[in-house]
């Protein structure tokens, strides 16, 4: 059970997070924002607290290793690396430019991805290699992949699903953002997939629901999924698309935009003040 110290220690992360990820994308540069920002404490509660990982050592083979299927949203997995020191504060600038090396997709060459990403779709099979492989060496690891809920219409992640299911994999933790938006529009207009729950568990997985944004149903939840034996887990977390950044919720308009001087200081503004509550 997750404590209260720990909870708001989180929740300031969090916020970090989307601060990180609205300067690295500034003004006038077209970026995600919107479901960068549905996965802040999602990512605060992983890299954080719950994921086993050495900043200075990410290259250790029993490490906990983490997918963003949604390969799109890579400015919240920046934003993380930068604040646990894993990527130079000053590349946060050169994000999407030649120059940089955080790209607009997860790339190897940055430090701290694990596989290259962004194909809609393909995140969840890469992890079932992963906690394959990891079996194999007789490894402690777990692997944790974030999906977007655009994103599982893909048959390819539900071919994933039932091969996970076929091989037992317990170490394997997937993670829906469902924020109900995607690039031009609402989820339930474009594709819904109801009963989503039931539908995992259909597949033969453990399905947990949660409030994404509440930490300490996040961390109790990713404790049950590595107490779970015998099945993998998935965590179907409802999110409001752009957290945090009120002219960018609930809407698909900021899925990939660009910031205008004025709104880049509100939405770092709105932030610093959530940030200035959980003290």
């Amino acid at each position: 059970m997750a404590k209260p110290d720990e909870i708001r220690r989180i929740q300031r992360i969090a916020c970090d997070l989307r601060a990180n990820v609205i300067k690295m994308i500034g003004v006038g540069k077209v970026g995600h924002i919107g479901g960068s920002c549905s996965l802040a404490e999602i990512a605060a509660a992983l890299y954080f607290s719950k994921m086993r990982i050495d900043p200075n050592d990410m290259k250790n083979k029993d490490r906990d290793r983490f997918l963003l299927s949604k390969g799109h949203t890579v400015p919240i997995q920046y934003a993380a690396l930068i604040e646990m020191g894993v990527i130079p504060r000053e590349h946060s600038s050169g994000l999407k430019t030649l120059e940089g090396n955080l790209q607009g997709h997860p790339d190897m060459k940055t430090p701290g991805m694990e596989a290259v990403t962004g194909s809609l779709g393909q995140g969840l099979s890469i992890g079932v290699g992963m906690a394959l492989a990891l079996r194999y060496k007789k490894s402690p690891a777990r692997v944790y992949v974030a999906m977007g809920d655009g994103e599982i219409a893909e048959g390819q992640i539900w071919e994933a699903a039932m091969a996970a299911a076929r091989y037992k994999l317990d170490s394997l933790t997937g993670i829906v953002d469902r924020n109900g938006f995607q690039a031009t529009g609402a989820t339930r207009d474009i594709f819904e997939i109801p009963n989503l729950v039931e539908k995992w568990r259909a597949f033969g997985w453990n399905a947990l629901h949660v409030d994404g944004h509440d930490v300490a149903a996040v961390l109790n939840a990713l404790d049950e999924a590595e107490a779970t034996k015998g099945v993998p887990t998935v965590i179907v977390a409802d999110t409001v698309k752009g957290k945090g950044v009120s002219f960018a919720e609930n809407t698909s308009a900021f899925h990939n935009a660009s910031l205008t001087q004025a709104q880049y200081d509100q939405a770092l503004s709105e932030i610093a003040e959530a940030k200035r509550i959980l003290q």
